[in-house]
């Protein structure tokens, strides 16, 4: 394990690094806003009245509204953990279509849990104002804890919904690119020869027949006289 030898090296860590990054403030912050819901309402959400000893949910006695809360918050803050610890293995992932489609399901459950912790905030606000606040000793703390940090968790995760769309599109591969880089390839072997580069000049043969290449040249030469040979008398 390396250990930094001073500050600057702490700072400049890939542990320092990756936690300064806005996608893993958005997770942790998202993180505690769901556990502060849950807990809150876990362990001061259900109180007795005061004529009675049984225990009621206090946000209008609706165990609806509690075990939407305490559910919600356990599985959002389940799910910011889970995708805290792939976002520090992000770099190895080394399939493009892989990270694309972690990509695209960090996007898709940020908008779901928006949309989620807006219902949540909603309706536990609702239960909160319909509920007698005289029959219960306590737990007001508690629901006020809840409804407040639900609203927070709403902001939280549609940022995170921004951040996951931004790094979709700027990571998103271009399938076209491939296909431009060979085509500029072939058009510049394809372009003219400029006036730096050799040319072969045509050949003019006999007739004024023209040729552009040297090969032709023994076919199209002038043809020679037959030679006559001397036969010796016998």
């Amino acid at each position: 394990m390396h250990i930094p030898e001073s500050l600057q090296d702490l700072a400049d860590s890939e542990a320092v690094q990756f936690l300064k990054r806005p996608k893993t403030i958005t997770r942790i912050f998202a993180g505690v806003f769901s556990l502060i819901v849950f807990s809150s309402l876990l362990t001061d959400g259900y109180q007795n009245k005061t004529d009675n000893a049984q225990l009621h949910c206090v946000l209008n006695s609706n165990s609806a509204a509690c075990s939407f809360a305490v559910g919600a918050g356990l599985l959002s803050f389940l799910s910011s953990l889970a995708f805290l610890a792939l976002d520090a293995h992000e770099v190895r992932l080394a399939s493009t279509r892989f990270k694309t489609a972690f990509q695209l399901l960090d996007l898709i459950l940020a908008v779901i849990w928006a949309g989620v912790w807006a219902v949540g905030f909603c309706f536990l606000a609702d239960q909160w104002h319909r509920s007698p606040h005289r029959y219960f000793l306590l737990g007001s703390s508690s629901a006020k804890a809840a409804i407040t940090f639900s609203f927070f968790s709403i902001l939280v995760w549609i940022f995170q919904a921004y951040l996951a769309f931004q790094e979709l599109r700027n990571d998103a591969p271009v399938p076209y690119k491939r296909s431009l880089d060979e085509g500029g390839v072939v058009l510049t072997s394809l372009s003219p020869p400029s006036s730096a580069s050799p040319v072969n000049t045509p050949t003019t043969g006999p007739h004024g027949l023209s040729y552009a290449s040297s090969s032709l040249s023994p076919y199209l030469s002038t043809p020679k006289a037959p030679r006559l040979a001397m036969m010796p008398d016998n």
